[in-house]
């Protein structure tokens, strides 16, 4: 899931007031982040802010032919039909008419050229800021996701993985898990669990991503290299169990191993009713994590949707050879 830091402290993403806090453009990497301060026991951890939200993140949608994905035997988990959008600033058109269907149990990849929009549509449809959307709907799960705000979204079963998961100083993994994990159940109308409980339903997650039970008391991202940062959001993942995931480039900066480990535990997530949007420039993530359908953006739009052999053409071809351009 992931949070925000908005413009304007009365809007319901997150506001957190962190001393060394990146500028409010910036998109926290936390998975269920939502109420993680409501209880006066977590102002140990030096938090002082307005609203805790989060928001897990979303896939695309709609193309009316067979190549876009649709299953006739499908449900469909989250439809985008024309979508269009512009940075809330300055009014420039980013996406510019997004076509795209994912049914529940595909995994789909989004891929493109920097500049593309792809990384703009993930920002979009979680609920971030500082965009505005301008035209189209998004449907989830057969409700409105624009007509969420951003914590619901995240409550909802979406979950985004961000390329660059920032730090949150004074919050420890495992309380943060754990206060996400309970929020998550509380949606779903399930009792809460506790400390015990929780490392028990924790720990075989942090096997499955080599990861050292020390970590978990470690702040969130606080001092993490690159390949423990992408771990720590499939970490999220895994605990969350969102409905829909979007790993926003999960590859960048991680080792052969590290990348092999990551891909084991995202394709261990996977069932016949969650989803996968993954967004990456290299056919290397595809190889470890088969997508049912690639789609190619450029220029705010989805212009060509195929299997796996259309990153097998990228690689031999470059971008030319989809778009003639």
């Amino acid at each position: 899931m992931a949070a925000f830091l908005p413009s304007n402290p009365s809007t319901s993403c997150c506001s957190f007031k962190f001393s060394n806090l990146p500028s409010k453009s910036h998109v926290f990497t936390l998975p269920a982040l939502p109420l993680l301060c409501r209880r006066s026991n977590y102002h140990r951890h030096h938090l002082s802010l307005n609203r805790v939200t989060a928001a897990l993140s979303a896939v695309d949608s709609p193309l009316k032919s067979s190549s876009d994905g649709q299953d006739e035997k499908s449900q469909p988990l989250l439809q985008v039909t024309g979508l269009t959008a512009v940075i809330a600033e300055s009014k420039q058109e980013i996406l510019k008419g997004v076509n795209l269907l994912v049914n529940e149990g595909e995994v789909h990849a989004i891929m493109g050229k920097n500049g593309s929009g792809k990384s703009t549509l993930s920002k979009v449809l979680v609920g971030h800021p500082d965009y505005e959307v301008t035209e189209g709907s998004v449907v989830f799960k057969g409700e409105n996701l624009l007509e969420m705000e951003p914590e619901e979204r995240s409550l909802a079963g979406l979950f985004m993985s961000f390329q660059s998961p920032v730090e949150i100083p004074g919050v420890n993994n495992i309380d943060f898990l754990h206060m996400a994990y309970n929020a998550r159940r509380r949606k779903l109308g399930q009792p809460e669990i506790g400390p015990i409980e929780f490392y028990a339903y924790l720990y075989p997650k942090l096997e499955r991503l080599s990861m050292k039970t020390d970590f978990l008391n470690r702040n969130v991202n606080e001092g993490f290299s690159g390949g423990e940062r992408k771990r720590n959001e499939i970490l999220q993942l895994a605990v969350l169990g969102a409905d829909l995931a979007i790993l926003d480039e999960i590859d960048s900066g991680l080792d052969v191993d590290a990348l092999r480990d990551v891909a084991k535990a995202v394709n261990g997530l996977l069932t016949p009713k969650n989803s996968l949007l993954m967004i990456t420039h290299y056919r290397r993530l595809l190889e470890f994590i088969k997508p049912t359908f690639i789609h190619i953006m450029e220029d705010g739009r989805i212009i060509k949707t195929g299997d796996a052999s259309i990153a097998t053409v990228l690689e031999e071809g470059g971008y030319k050879a989809i778009s003639g351009s």
